[in-house]
């Protein structure tokens, strides 16, 4: 599943959107440079989260809150 708000992040295959689709929101493509370098930390996390930890809720809740972490960063980029 991809659309134009929210593309599929590279860094991740189809079989990892699959499973967890909150991967897609770590997307950063879309933002001007200043605040893709904020996410693109983010998103490299995410990965490290799903490459190394058993799909389990607390992986599922540890990538919610890097989700929210990464927003609460992006947005304090901007202010």
């Amino acid at each position: 599943m991809t659309d134009a708000i929210h593309p599929a992040p590279v860094e991740f295959t189809a079989e990892q959107l699959a499973d967890d689709p909150i991967l897609r929101y770590f997307h950063y493509s879309h933002l001007p440079p200043a605040l893709q370098a904020m996410s693109v930390n983010f998103c490299n996390m995410a990965r490290i989260v799903v490459s190394n930890l058993p799909r389990n809720a607390e992986r599922s809740v540890a990538l919610r809150k890097l989700l929210e972490a990464k927003d609460a960063a992006v947005r304090a980029t901007v202010q």
